[in-house]
């Protein structure tokens, strides 16, 4: 069980998604035991007495530091390939899909685009994302609410981005968890839509403070739904002053411009 969250993460597989190939299994081994069951004596019963807290906080970091350790190599290896990360996060429902998938048919021409899919359980973002022509690889989670770095470099052996392109990194739907673990991306993104609450920033400030991007989806649904967009923005400029955002319409095709442009300045330079 993870000690941050509280999920457990057995039963973690990575599918590869390639044509005319049946989708092969990866099983992956989860950096922490999950057998937490004590041996007790009914005969003699005792008091069960919990961990004291400092344990706990023990268990956390050090879990987050052995994360944080597969992070920098990640993000060494992104580095080394001249290959620009970036892990998209928001919660169920935002679009996410839905932009990747429109953002990879309008830069195909541009850049090589890779994605990486995280979910808990199916293949079904993957085979759609596949459907554009983009090399994909999916990574379940099963019980588990986030990906860490150890998953995301076992989903990259298999992925095999080619240098000198682009990894998006569709991270498992929650706001809360994806936030605390670096997986070695450059840049993170944090989609909203308007279908959600404005003050989603206030209820889950970390996501928002440690995010370098909102992209805040679905304005098509504006004349449908009760949404302050101004408000939202002033929201998420609390948690983060300096928080770019842009809005847009991954359906309609609203303020897409916007997007390709701020992906085009974090494009690593290519030697001339």
């Amino acid at each position: 069980m993870c000690a941050t969250c509280g999920c457990a993460g057995d039963g973690v597989t990575i599918v590869a998604m390639h044509d005319h190939d049946h989708p092969h299994d990866h099983d992956h081994d989860h950096p922490h035991p999950h057998d937490h069951a004590h041996p007790h004596d009914h005969a003699h019963p005792h008091p069960v007495v919990a961990d004291p807290p400092t344990a706990v906080v023990t268990l956390e970091q050090d879990l987050l530091a052995k994360n944080d350790l597969l992070a920098a190599r990640n993000r060494g290896w992104f580095e080394g390939r001249g290959i620009l990360a970036l892990n998209l996060m928001s919660s169920p429902g935002s679009g996410k899909t839905s932009l990747l998938e429109r953002t990879i048919r309008d830069l195909s021409a541009e850049v090589e685009v890779s994605v990486v899919e995280g979910d808990q359980e199916t293949l079904l973002d993957a085979e759609r994302i596949r459907a554009t022509g983009c090399r994909v690889v999916q990574i379940n989670t099963g019980s588990g609410c986030h990906l860490d770095a150890e998953m995301l470099a076992s989903g990259l052996r298999t992925l095999a981005p080619p240098s000198q392109s682009v990894v998006f990194i569709e991270n498992v739907g929650n706001l809360v968890c994806p936030a605390l673990f670096d997986l070695g991306e450059q840049r993170r993104v944090v989609v909203m839509s308007v279908t959600e609450g404005a003050d989603k920033p206030l209820k889950y400030p970390h996501m928002f403070r440690t995010a370098d991007l909102l992209v805040l989806n679905k304005l098509d649904l504006l004349p449908y739904v009760d949404f302050d967009v101004e408000q939202c923005l002033a929201y998420a400029r609390q948690i983060r002053p300096e928080l770019p955002a842009l809005t847009v319409s991954a359906t309609r095709g609203d303020g897409l411009d916007g997007w390709y442009d701020w992906l085009r300045g974090q494009l690593p330079q290519r030697d001339v």
